[in-house]
């Protein structure tokens, strides 16, 4: 009896790929671009952030604490809140 090789996979096949799996290459991809093309739309806009966080940095008491801690908590709290909305409406 001559060996059969099996049949090859049906090129058209469009579940091969779990949904969230491509939902998270587009999103990503997307993101990186953004990340990429939004300070270029406002080229000023790094310059003014970084004078922005030296100045926050530096001490405005000289008695007062030597170590003075950023943390960002609002925007944490704006991003948690938009995360969850965005992950409820792709459900």
């Amino acid at each position: 009896m001559p060996y059969r090789a099996p049949k090859a996979a049906d090129s058209g096949d469009t579940d091969s790929m779990p949904s969230w799996l491509l939902t998270s290459l587009i999103l990503s991809v997307g993101l990186t671009v953004l990340l990429n093309v939004l300070p270029r739309l406002f080229p000023g806009a790094q310059a003014r952030l970084q004078a922005k966080m030296t100045e926050q940095m530096q001490p405005s008491d000289p008695d007062g604490p030597r170590v003075r801690l950023f943390f960002p908590w609002k925007f944490m709290l704006i991003g948690s809140i938009a995360l969850t909305v965005l992950l409820n409406l792709l459900r």
